[in-house]
Parts: structure tokens; sequence; C-alpha cells
């Protein structure tokens, strides 16, 4: 869609771009994250941009022409809540006390690889994901974890409210982080070894209220994180938490990943955007950011925190039907397809 600013024809994500760039230059990251195309449709957008000659980018920087300005002079400013970053929730007492044992516990957790395209929430993003669960009225019950890059069942566990946390993961050290804490701090959460191809162990079906995930965004890999969880819930009011990225998801994959929401008898109750942020901290994905093709194509180290993702919670309206039952084997597509510009690649 193209709309009429000035004597140009401008797309909704050049606007956003002029926006972003009205207070002064910014680094390319920061662009990246105040808009909200998928990372190739961003960069076809700043590459009109700048043949337009409406802004100018040099050493991963980017500002504003002065032929921009004058285009974007009916613009607003940013209004984003600064006190919350954006999600519209501030930690309680309760969760401020959390996330200090929290952050504790994650001071010695391991490092992000690549073999498994690691990366993970904020610490104090972790938390107010834990106070929209509580909001929600889905803490009390028993949760499964599909992947825990986050520590997300130790931050949950340490809050006393759930019956039991179990999480499966295909990275041991993840493994046997989380049962070591859970047993120097009494924690109720158990974690095994599980590859999401492999056949669904039966001892995990229909047993739990709540299922968490951080999936992949490839479409078969989206299937198969979204299909576990989806094995693992009771019935009818059962919920499901993940996030989901606009960077390396297209409008046109969250179509898809939407039917197969409603496929396997889920409604969508709320997206927040923006809601995960994801640093580039020493032991987050910084420690690989030259194999990301979105780094190869800019040729610029990340200067700011730039990656982050909406949180769904989906609710099952009809029994769970998983749109994968069995073995589902596919390789590096699980992890990788042509939006895949932040995953790391040989």
């Amino acid at each position: 869609m193209l709309y009429s600013i000035g004597d140009k024809k401008m797309n909704r994500i050049e606007i956003q771009i002029l926006q972003c760039l009205l207070e002064g230059e910014r680094s390319v990251y920061e662009v990246i994250d105040y808009q909200d195309a998928s990372l190739n449709e961003f960069l076809d957008a700043m590459d009109n941009l700048l043949k337009s000659g409406l802004i100018e980018f040099f050493s991963g920087r980017i500002r504003i022409t002065e032929k921009g300005r004058d285009i974007s002079r009916f613009f607003p400013i940013n209004a984003k809540c600064i006190n919350c970053n954006g999600t519209g929730y501030i930690l309680t007492d309760f969760y401020s006390k959390i996330l200090l044992e929290y952050k504790e516990i994650c001071k010695n957790r391991p490092p992000a690889i690549e073999k498994f395209d690691q990366g993970f929430i904020s610490e104090d993003g972790v938390i107010r994901r834990l106070e929209f669960i509580h909001e929600r009225g889905d803490i009390y019950g028993r949760f499964f974890v599909v992947g825990d890059d986050d520590l997300f069942s130790i931050a949950v566990s340490l809050t006393g409210l759930p019956k039991e946390v179990i999480v499966v993961d295909v990275d041991e050290r993840l493994v046997e982080f989380i049962n070591k804490v859970s047993k120097k701090h009494g924690l109720n959460v158990s974690a095994y070894m599980y590859d999401v191809q492999k056949m669904f162990p039966d001892e995990f079906r229909k047993k739990f209220d709540v299922f968490v995930t951080d999936p992949v965004e490839t479409l078969d890999g989206i299937k198969l994180f979204l299909s576990r969880g989806a094995s693992t819930l009771k019935g009818v009011g059962c919920s499901g938490y993940f996030g989901l990225t606009t960077l390396e998801a297209s409008r046109k994959k969250w179509y898809e990943i939407e039917r197969m929401i409603l496929e396997m008898g889920f409604v969508i109750t709320d997206i927040k955007r923006k809601f995960n942020l994801y640093p580039a901290t020493e032991k987050s994905y910084s420690s690989f950011e030259d194999k990301l093709p979105i780094y190869k194509k800019l040729k610029v180290r990340t200067d700011y925190d730039w990656y982050t993702s909406s949180l769904f919670r989906i609710e099952a309206v009809r029994d769970p039907k998983p749109l994968v039952e069995g073995e589902m084997f596919i390789d590096e597509r699980v992890y990788k397809d042509e939006e895949s510009l932040a995953t790391p690649y040989d």
C-alpha cells in the first residue's frame, strides 16, 4: 500500500523509518527495531529512501536529509513509554524480588550457541512475561516448556505458584543446568533431553495446563514446536504462550501461522507487540553475530538491542489437535528459510 506524502508515493515502512529519524540520526539497528517489517522488506525500504535522497547511511548510522525532513514535517514524534519499555508492565514488589534471585542464577547460565540458533530474552523481560501470565490466571497450573534458552522454567518456579514445570530441550547443557538449579533451590522443575523432530513421548501427552515456547520461525519449525506444545495440553481452556517476530516472519508467514493455530483448535486471545527483547550480550548471540546474514548485508556490528518479538497467548476452544503427531525430520529447514536474516549461517 502506497501513501501520498508530499510529492512522493511511500509505503508504510518507509514512513516508519522517516518517523524514527525525526529526532536525530540513529543506529541502523535502532531503526530496525522501530519499524515492523521483515528484515528483507526493511532493506528494500531503506534502499528506496537512499535512492530518493530522503536519508543517508554512514558508518552504521542513518540520518534524515533536509529533503526527507521537509516531507516528514507532519509526522508524529515517537511517544513510546520509556518506563515499561513499551510493554505496559512494570515490576511489582513481588516480581522485583523474583527478578533479583533469577538474575543471580542466570550469571552461570550456559552461553548461547549457534548450532541451535540460540538467543534469550532479557531477564526483566522474562519476569514481565510472568506478570502477564499471572494476570491471565494461568500461573497456577502445570507448565510444559518446549525449549528453554530463556530459563523461563526457573523463573516461573521461583514464584512457587505453578503445580509443576517440565522442560524439554535438545541442548544437554541447558538440561543439566536447569536440573542442577532446581535441586539446589528446591524448585518443582524437571528438565529432559528431547529433539522436537522425534516422536513425542506419551508420558507428556494431555497432562498440562499451559505450554510455553519460543519457536524457530520457519513454517516447518514453528509447526513442530507448536504441535509439541499442543500435544501436552489437557483440553479446552488450556493455553499456550510463544514469541513471534516480524523481523524473520513476514505478514504472509504470520497468516500461515495463524491458520495453523486455528486448525489446531486454538483462538488467539492476546498479541503483545515487541514484548520480548533479545539483548546482544556476551552470553547471547553476540558471539556468533558475524554469521548472521543481516550483519553480512549491513557490515555493521550490533550497537543497539534491536531484536524483539511479539508475545502470543492462545487458548484451546476445542480439544487441541497437533498438526504433527509423529516424527518429522527436516534438518536445517527447522531453522532457516529465505526470511531468516538473523539466523546464523555457515
